[in-house]
């Protein structure tokens, strides 16, 4: 295996990838050789991603898409093979979070919208993207998860449980789609510096305190979740599937 990391002739779709976590992976992506597909709900701030991708000589498409709305997604992986001819990667990494309380203020409203976008969405998605991916003799679908699904949190606790559920899910597709080479991963970032996550890591305070627990004493960047997801979606990934990989400075490995 003389390019281990190599994607060149590999058709990416990385969704929620105009910024953050998304953005890293679809720009790592297409460093690799892959031609990307940029996706998020704005077409302009996915523009200026894919034209910064093409003047590094990158090739990159812009295919806008609420993954809340299935005739989106439908659209997004139509129009994927339409300008592509195939999907080779498939990463599910939009997610959202409405909410910031206890359980016991959920409400029905945010609950459905939290599992929409970040469990029956990607459910959708592998459901299209799949199926073409066994045909042309495998693939990989990574699944942007959270070590969220590995704790409980008195704030964050429907997120949380969107986030289990993708290990879970990450498992089952893992399972019905290895037989025809379809490789089915997750990843669990701890907390990485993006708009998303802004609210966890803009108190200095707070902060300070993680890192204190924290072995390797600093906050993620959104471009070493890249360099994880290029990885999975590699032949070097080639005999990994069913897997969590943790990314998340040791936290959830420190104890206290």
């Amino acid at each position: 295996m003389s390019k281990p990391f190599d994607l060149t002739g590999k058709v990416a779709i990385v969704t929620g990838s105009s910024k953050g976590i998304g953005r890293a992976i679809v720009e790592c992506m297409a460093g690799q050789g892959a031609k990307v597909v940029v996706s998020s709900r704005k077409a302009d701030a996915c523009e200026a991603v894919a034209d910064g991708i093409r003047a590094k000589g990158g090739q990159a498409t812009v295919i806008p898409c609420n993954v809340s709305r299935r005739p989106e997604v439908e659209a997004l992986v139509a129009g994927t093979l339409k300008h592509w001819g195939q999907i080779d990667v498939l990463v599910c990494n939009a997610a959202v979070n409405p909410v910031y309380g206890p359980l016991a203020k959920l409400t029905d409203e945010a609950f459905d919208k939290i599992m929409g976008a970040n469990v029956k969405a990607t459910i959708w998605l592998a459901n299209l993207a799949l199926p073409g991916m066994a045909e042309r003799g495998g693939g990989a679908l990574i699944i942007i998860s959270s070590i969220g699904g590995m704790r409980g949190s008195e704030m964050l606790g429907a997120y949380g449980i969107s986030k289990a559920a993708d290990f879970s899910l990450a498992r089952s597709l893992a399972v019905e789609w290895g037989p025809k080479n379809v490789r089915v991963n997750c990843i669990a970032p701890g907390l990485i510096k993006t708009d998303f996550a802004r609210a966890l890591w803009e108190n200095e305070d707070s902060v300070a305190k993680r890192n204190a627990r924290t072995p390797l004493r600093r906050l993620g960047t959104p471009e070493e979740i890249g360099g994880v997801a290029t990885f999975l979606a590699s032949p070097a990934a080639s005999y990994i599937t069913g897997q969590v990989i943790v990314a998340d400075g040791g936290v959830t490995i420190a104890g206290g």
